[in-house]
């Protein structure tokens, strides 16, 4: 699944591959992390402490980010091959001590590539940079067609076993909190299979909540559930809820009840 603001955040990104060098960051131990279009946004979830990185799609910061918060840059697709080099070895001088891979490929309206184009790519432009950081795979949906979501993750593997590559990226869109505790034990199932050593889910959200949250307190029962079971969870490294913005996690610019629940459950 996709929402309008996803679609939209390829566009924000591609201006922001020339930004400035961003200060150093450091993460802190925690798992949870922001996702933005808007860099000013992220400080207002940051007040509980429980924010320890923070990305955008996109392989620069675009501004500052609050102290302790790590910048992870992500190579969105093929769009943005040109200016990556510039753009990640200005991200990993200032602190960064991971890079993403594609988003969604194995979905047509976003980065769409094949799991064979994906693992030439990432060879290509992700690898060089293992001596540097944590490489994480491509992030994938939580679709079960053939040939999409953990599947073609398996295909895409399996052409990239010599890429260096650490840990699975996946998202979730679904309706109950049972249903996401399935999926993300089956994305560190399948990570195990591959000998990687964590996963990120770096998008996930009910359906209800893909356009903006539609029941805040209704987000808020779901995240109380699915937090405390995400950070007991040993093979989740690090997810980040959809999203850090206005009449998603917030509301004229604090956190609403979701985000309330997100940064202190």
């Amino acid at each position: 699944m996709v929402s309008f603001t996803k679609l939209f955040t390829a566009g924000l990104v591609a201006t922001s591959a020339m930004a400035a060098p961003m200060e150093a960051k450091r993460a802190s131990s925690g798992k949870r992390g922001a996702a933005y279009n808007d860099i000013t946004t992220v400080s207002a979830l940051t007040s509980a402490g429980s924010i320890s990185w923070a990305y955008n799609w996109g392989g620069s910061v675009s501004g500052s980010l609050p102290t302790n918060v790590e910048f992870v840059p992500m190579l969105w697709g093929p769009n943005f091959f040109g200016g990556w080099v510039t753009a990640i070895e200005s991200a990993l001088s200032s602190g960064s001590s991971y890079i993403l891979g594609f988003n969604e490929p194995d979905m047509a309206s976003q980065a769409n590539m094949s799991p064979s184009d994906a693992a030439s790519y990432y060879m290509t432009y992700i690898t060089p940079y293992s001596g540097q950081a944590k490489l994480i795979s491509p992030s994938v949906t939580s679709s079960t067609d053939t040939g999409a979501g953990l599947s073609w993750f398996e295909s895409f593997i399996g052409s990239c076993s010599s890429c260096g590559i650490s840990g699975l990226a996946v998202h979730w869109y679904g309706n109950t909190a049972d249903e996401f505790k399935s999926f993300v034990t089956q994305a560190v199932d399948t990570a195990s299979k591959y000998n990687l050593s964590e996963v990120w889910i770096t998008e996930f959200a009910l359906n209800a909540d893909m356009n903006g949250a539609m029941d805040a307190s209704a987000t808020a029962a779901f995240l109380n559930e699915v937090i405390p079971w995400l950070d007991s969870q040993t093979g989740v490294a690090r997810y980040s809820y959809f999203m850090c913005a206005e009449n998603y996690l917030l509301s004229g610019g604090t956190p609403n009840q979701a985000g309330q629940a997100y940064i202190s459950a």
